[in-house]
């Protein structure tokens, strides 16, 4: 019987790229490897969250109205603005990053140290930023009422400016005790309790007749549907279920509780990655300040870690596109 041998020019290798396929070390391969999986997993998320758009487009928040924040100009309704600013700084950190690791082919140990640090301040800004943020989301602005339906209804006055509910509700002076495991049903734990109740905005908005209730149905140019005098007293005292202040994984006082839900999983799973990012940025800069990476003769080490946060800074862009743009 014979044996047929195929000659593959390589001293019988099957192989014969070596161990750096494509030029690329071993190291550099995986980090790719890592990126591809991990963008896939980010476009599953936002391939979901945009699915989720489309089926509730007509009561969907509109970005403009929740991100309105800026530090230290409470009261000031600034759409965008800090999420702009957040952006711009990590996109900046990108290019730190990207001198970095041009200094670093050079063999440029004082410039690696300084372009790492910018780089790591931006990442840091950055996550305090959006910490700062998740705050201010969760807290809330005017609060809402949340109908037996489930639909969220906000207040303006009659220029269709947001009015908060502490600027016209009655506060009737009595006490209300929170249920717990010792104090009513005992499988039943409240968590902390709002600021008023139904019955008393209800008499607020009894006693200001300049206020109106707003849906978070869309109308047909884009804007929250505004009711009545009459049928805004009508759908709260018939539909009025519980007061709404700020946003959690339940309720939502911008409007649909889904879009709180994906946007505390999608930003803050890409908050993981930037802190993560942070973290490793900060090891491999004390060694460049060691000098590791100079007796090497190689910062190969921060190409990889730069590679890790240039993915980061792109997948912000899409974040940022799909949440605050779109």
């Amino acid at each position: 019987m014979s044996t047929t041998v195929v000659n593959t020019g390589t001293e019988g290798k099957a192989w014969g790229g070596g161990n750096r396929p494509l030029n690329a070390s071993y190291g550099k391969m995986m980090m790719w490897f890592f990126i591809v999986s991990d963008a896939l997993t980010f476009s599953g998320f936002l391939a979901a969250y945009g699915f989720s758009r489309f089926k509730f487009i007509d009561s969907w928040p509109i970005a403009d109205e929740v991100f309105t924040h800026v530090p230290f100009l409470h009261g000031q309704e600034l759409p965008m603005i800090y999420v702009a600013f957040m952006t711009f700084i990590l996109i900046m950190s990108s290019v730190t990053m990207v001198l970095a690791v041009d200094a670093g082919h050079h063999l440029n140990k004082a410039k690696v140290t300084l372009y790492m640090l910018l780089t790591i301040l931006g990442g840091l800004i950055f996550v305090g930023s959006q910490a700062w943020e998740w705050a201010t989301f969760i807290k809330g602005d005017y609060g809402a009422i949340q109908t037996k339906g489930g639909n969220i209804l906000q207040f303006v006055d009659t220029e269709g400016h947001r009015v908060a509910l502490r600027d016209f509700a009655v506060v009737e002076p009595k006490e209300r005790t929170a249920h717990d495991k010792t104090n009513g049903l005992w499988f039943v734990e409240e968590g902390t309790l709002p600021s008023y109740t139904v019955e008393e905005v209800i008499a607020g908005l009894e006693t200001h007749e300049n206020i109106l209730v707003r849906t978070q149905l869309l109308d047909e140019h884009g804007q929250k549907t505004i009711l009545s005098r009459e049928e805004s007293l009508k759908q709260l005292k018939q539909n009025g279920k519980a007061v709404v202040e700020g946003a959690n994984l339940h309720v939502n006082e911008y409007g649909s509780p889904l879009f709180a839900d994906f946007f505390f999983f999608i930003t803050g799973f890409h908050g993981f990655h930037v802190f993560s990012g942070v973290v490793i940025n900060i090891i491999i800069f004390f060694n460049v300040i060691l000098g590791t990476y100079e007796r090497r003769k190689s910062y190969e080490m921060v190409e990889k870690v730069g590679l890790y946060w240039h993915f980061v800074d792109l997948v912000w862009v899409f974040v940022f596109t799909f949440f605050y743009l779109v």
